[in-house]
């Protein structure tokens, strides 16, 4: 689910992996695609949902969309959300991935 338009052609993408608990429990992590000391780019996480403090992490979200407006962010419910972005590092880093 999109659940922040952003700028088409240069929005930064946040993905927000929600993965599955039981009793419809999601815990949240937020990867963010920031760029390493060689200019390779790599999802990172850079937010874990507490689950004692749920709102806190919606907060974030919100102060991160009122500071940048090109900003998308998509809430994906994978299973193994960690090699879903494992995988999707691998493939954005080959030559001719996006043009």
């Amino acid at each position: 689910m999109v659940l922040q338009k952003g700028e088409p052609d240069s929005g930064t993408i946040l993905i927000v992996l929600l993965e599955n608990q039981g009793f419809g429990q999601a815990n949240a992590r937020l990867f963010e695609r920031l760029p390493r000391a060689d200019g390779i780019r790599v999802w990172t996480l850079s937010k874990v949902q507490d689950s004692e403090n749920r709102e806190e992490f919606e907060r974030y979200l919100a102060r991160r969309m009122a500071q940048d407006r090109d900003l998308w962010i998509v809430e994906l419910t994978i299973a193994q959300g960690k090699q879903f972005i494992l995988n999707l590092t691998q493939n954005e880093n080959k030559a001719g991935f996006m043009g």
